[in-house]
């Protein structure tokens, strides 16, 4: 049984920001969501965030994660102070505690996983990940005897320098049995230049106390200003690619795309340079998205091609090619091989099979049936100033260049609208409708006119 604990009290002033450092976005999740993920897999007992600064506003960041519990740490003393506000909430509780930092959002669930299974085979009282880095810095330092038994923790401030050549590091995540580290979390001293109480000091009081390496020590690599952020976004972007190229993805050039990691993608889907994958989408095989797209929370069928294009909150069925430069938006659904061509722009439509908008047009608000050809300028006016009203098109109609719609509208099965048309009533099936100013011609007007002047 595992309690999970995620400090997430701290301002972040490194960050430059006025929101909580834990709730910046990274890949499409934020800081704290990615931690909550890595843990999701161990099946925690109560997973419990200890928030201080602005802490409604991380409650409401995260308030449709299920089953978590919140605990104020007030005033912000330090890791051992924000661990000794869950005493009156796991007063009887007999498990491990699991700490994880709300800000080290690249750990994987299997080091995780490693970490707990270390910790009950060998009884520990605690268990620290570690990692050996060339460059410590600012990292707390951990001492070891030959059996990874930990016998000192010391912070780079406090540090030595012999004490400063060695290399493995404090991750700040730790394991903890519980009623060991309840009996000892009281007794904490602030004898350090911060006054603040440090996790790692309960490590002299108990015993024994295991040090585990991680593999890869960038997933214990913390977040505290923009830097470091942009750093994480890369060794994230590094791991998304490496997965996807294994299973079958073609990346053209690995270095201008960018997928978050909720995106789906099927084997022979190729991504063209300048191409950038977000949230909850997913692109079937065949597909080919790019260069210079931009996909977002849409599904994309078997053999679809996006050039130069913006597609969001959208669903396009097999064989249908957009762009270069349309704009998909608003809970578009585009059917199977249709054509959304040069500088078109959808919003909150659907159109059925087989349909063409080739270029230069908007439909907001419409429904199209199959086989409709939407001439090259066509546009419905779904809005009168207060309201949107809807346009529904009928199958096999087409309309003319120039033409516009005005909403509320319906035109029937096989209607012809004719160029340069606006078109303000409903028309019936197998009609052509003609909507403009009779052309007048005036020979001699531009002499009389320059004669005038």
């Amino acid at each position: 049984m595992v309690v999970v604990a995620i400090l997430a009290a701290g301002r972040g002033t490194r960050m430059k920001s006025n929101l909580p450092k834990v709730l910046h976005s990274l890949g499409g999740r934020s800081l704290i969501e990615r931690v909550l993920e890595s843990a999701r897999p161990l099946l925690p007992s109560r997973q419990m965030v200890i928030v201080g600064y602005q802490a409604l506003e991380v409650k409401a960041a995260m308030q449709s994660t299920p089953n978590l519990e919140f605990v104020e740490q007030t005033v912000q003393l330090g890791t051992g102070h924000a661990i000794q506000q869950l005493l009156p909430h796991l007063e009887n509780y007999t498990g491990d505690l699991l700490v994880l930092s709300g800000d080290v959002p690249l750990l994987r669930a299997e080091t995780l996983k490693q970490l707990l299974q270390i910790h009950t085979e060998h009884q520990n009282a605690a268990t620290i990940l570690t990692a050996q880095l060339s460059n410590p810095t600012g990292y707390g330092r951990v001492f070891c005897n030959s059996e990874n038994i930990v016998e000192q923790i010391v912070e780079d401030k406090d540090c030595t320098p012999p004490q400063k050549q060695n290399c493995r590091i404090n991750g700040g995540i730790y394991c903890f049995r519980w009623q060991d580290l309840a009996k000892v979390l009281p007794h904490l001293q602030a004898n350090n230049a911060q006054k603040e109480y440090y996790l790692p000091d309960v490590v002299s009081q108990l015993e024994p106390v295991m040090a585990v390496d991680v593999q890869d020590y960038q997933e214990i690599l913390g977040i505290n200003d923009r830097l470091q952020l942009a750093t994480a976004y890369q060794i994230l972007q590094k791991r998304v690619k490496e997965k996807w190229m294994a299973a079958g993805v073609t990346l053209i050039d690995p270095a201008s795309i960018t997928i978050d990691d909720t995106v789906e993608l099927q084997p022979d889907v190729t991504i063209e340079p300048q191409t950038h994958l977000r949230g909850h989408t997913v692109i079937q095989t065949g597909s080919r998205i790019g260069p210079g797209s931009l996909i977002e929370n849409s599904q994309l069928g078997e053999n679809v091609t996006a050039l130069y294009s913006v597609v969001t909150d959208s669903i396009v069925q097999a064989g249908t090619r957009i762009g270069p430069y349309a704009h998909l938006r608003g809970h578009v659904e585009v059917g199977a091989g249709c054509r959304v061509g040069n500088f078109v722009e959808l919003k909150n439509s659907k159109l059925g099979d087989r349909t063409n908008v080739a270029h230069l047009s908007y439909l907001g608000d419409t429904t199209t049936g199959t086989r409709v050809n939407i001439g090259a300028g066509t546009i419905t006016a779904n809005y009168d100033g207060v309201n949107k009203h809807h346009t529904k098109i009928g199958d096999r109609t087409s309309t003319g260049s120039n033409s516009v719609l005005v909403a509320p509208l319906t035109l029937g099965d096989d209607v012809y609208v004719a160029a340069g048309s606006t078109i303000t009533e409903d028309v019936p099936d197998d009609s052509l409708v003609i909507a403009r100013a009779r052309q007048v011609v005036k020979p001699g007007w531009s002499k009389k006119q320059k004669s005038d002047t």
